[in-house]
């Protein structure tokens, strides 16, 4: 321990432009220390100790980065909020995390403000985030204190009794509602702590230090767009940050920037993939070393494009945010194509039937995962921190299995199997031979009511641009997956949309999708 961690590289180097925010505006690390240290000094006067926690409902870009700092350097939990949420979905969140301060940009002033009512959180205790002037006048949340109250007049010194924080992010609340995936404070050194998350990044071959930037590409609010972004400036990565994702513009940045690293998902792929071919030829994309994906399975063919487009830095990782998991070199891949990789040299891997009992190689069952001295429960929900355990593994509800040689293949989430027939059929499978077809932008398989078989399979298509949607399309779709799916797994029907549910993580938003077909269904039960 001793050269990583935000603040000694500070120190040692505080010209150092440690973020970009998406506007363009360069922030040198002494700036981001010092405003991190006013943060802390002004929450502790507030009575903010060790063990408390803070929430930011901001945008991509510095001013959560500042508050990540603080939170990690004085003890505290920091829970960065998806700004989707609606009020009342905020304050649940803002309530149970027991905030003890609460930071919302003006961009989400209306339901940040909402959520604030909901959670009774003290006016004291708001505080407001703006990006701009408007006549000379900074915007303001009502309700809330302007966050230059907080700081004003504050030393930017570092604060006395430094103890490592963490963050505590929610999971997305698939069923029943959110919780918070908490982990005890080690109690140690803010740069030591800072070090130790650097460990992930090695399994990749990160190298710490300049020439290196991290382009941030997905909501903050997200864990691993948190841990790889901040695992990147503990090793002395600059940060550049996108207000939203556009496919274009994430290679502007890269050329412009000389990104080294980043973390995206499929859906990221077939965007940049789905640019012009003279778009794509336009920006130099060499200095890429590490472009890390998850999240979702990816296509062998989506992949394999990219692969021979940025040639072997697509690395990918299997992972959540309780904990992980596996990863995947470009070489491994290569050798096992549609892999996500093996296990990191501080997790294992257990498959198991539905009774728990491990099954042979090669065959599918419930993926349970465990990390080396890594334990976490979910905020206020015992019961539900016991029955995603077995032994000391964990599990998300994904189904995969694993080869001989210790290779893991994700099928599916297991809430997201359609069982027609008597017969298992996993959605992603289907997924990812529509989603190469060139006329689809998007797509969305899952199951609906059937009388006769139980569930048929349904398909939900977002056309590629200038292309018509109806019967035609769906005609080429099925023709395309002759010699490629069994017919028991290809879609009975198709329904066509503008714009695929997916948050900006590239996660798709199923539910709204599925759960009208199984209304009426579900309440006639």
């Amino acid at each position: 321990m001793g050269s990583l961690g935000f603040w000694r590289l500070a120190d040692k180097d505080p010209d150092w432009v440690a973020a970009v925010d998406p506007d363009g505006t360069e922030y040198r690390a002494a700036e981001l220390l010092a405003r991190c240290n006013q943060v802390v000094h002004g929450l502790r006067d507030l009575g903010l100790r060790s063990g408390d926690g803070i929430c930011g409902l901001v945008p991509n870009g510095v001013d959560g980065l500042v508050l990540y700092l603080a939170a990690l350097q004085a003890g505290w939990y920091y829970t960065p909020i998806n700004w989707h949420l609606t009020g009342p979905e905020i304050g649940y969140i803002v309530a149970d995390s027991e905030a003890k301060a609460f930071f919302v940009h003006e961009r989400y002033a209306a339901e940040g403000a909402r959520g604030a009512e909901e959670a009774g959180l003290d006016p004291r205790r708001r505080f407001s985030l703006v990006s701009e002037t408007r006549n000379g006048h900074r915007g303001a949340v009502p309700g809330f204190r302007d966050f230059g109250e907080l700081v004003a007049g504050r030393p930017d010194t570092l604060p006395e009794d430094r103890t490592n924080g963490a963050t505590m992010h929610y999971t997305s609340g698939t069923t029943g509602r959110p919780k918070g995936v908490r982990r005890a404070l080690a109690g140690i050194d803010p740069d030591d702590s800072a070090e130790l998350m650097t460990f992930l990044l090695t399994f990749f071959g990160f190298t710490p230090g300049r020439p290196n930037a991290h382009l941030v590409t997905s909501p903050n609010y997200h864990t691993a767009v948190t841990q790889f972004g901040g695992s990147a400036l503990h090793m002395g990565h600059t940060l550049v940050y996108m207000d939203r994702w556009d496919a274009e513009e994430a290679l502007r940045l890269i050329e412009r920037y000389r990104i080294t690293n980043t973390h995206m998902v499929p859906t990221h792929f077939k965007r940049l993939l789905s640019l012009p071919q003279e778009v794509r030829e336009r920006y130099d994309v060499s200095s890429m070393r590490w472009a890390i994906h998850a999240a979702a399975p990816c296509p062998v063919p989506l992949k394999q494009a990219m692969l021979d487009w940025w040639g072997d830095c697509i690395w990918e990782y299997y992972a959540a945010t309780e904990g992980g998991g596996t990863i995947a070199s470009p070489q491994d891949w290569r050798e096992h194509p549609g892999t996500v990789g093996k296990a990191w040299p501080i997790s294992e891997l257990l498959i198991v039937d539905d009774d728990g009992n491990e099954v042979p190689q090669g065959t599918p069952g419930t993926i349970y995962m465990k990390m080396m001295s890594a334990t976490f429960e979910y905020k206020g929900d015992p019961e539900k921190t016991r029955a995603n355990r077995l032994k000391d593994f964990f599990t998300v509800g994904d189904v995969g299995y694993l080869t001989e040689d210790g290779y893991l293949f994700l099928s599916d989430r297991k809430a997201d199997m359609i069982i027609s027939g008597g017969a298992n059929i996993y959605p992603a499978e289907i997924e990812n031979e529509i989603i190469v077809h060139p006329k689809v932008a998007d797509v969305a398989v899952f199951g609906i009511p059937d009388d006769e078989w139980g569930e048929q399979i349904k398909a939900v298509v977002e056309p590629a641009e200038g292309v018509a949607p109806g019967p035609e399309l769906a005609e080429e779709i099925l023709t395309s997956l002759d010699g490629k799916l069994a017919r028991m797994k290809w879609p009975r029907s198709f329904d066509f949309i503008e714009r695929m549910p997916r948050e900006p993580n590239g996660k798709l938003l199923k539910r709204k999708l599925r759960d009208p077909y199984w209304k009426d269904r579900q309440n006639a039960i």
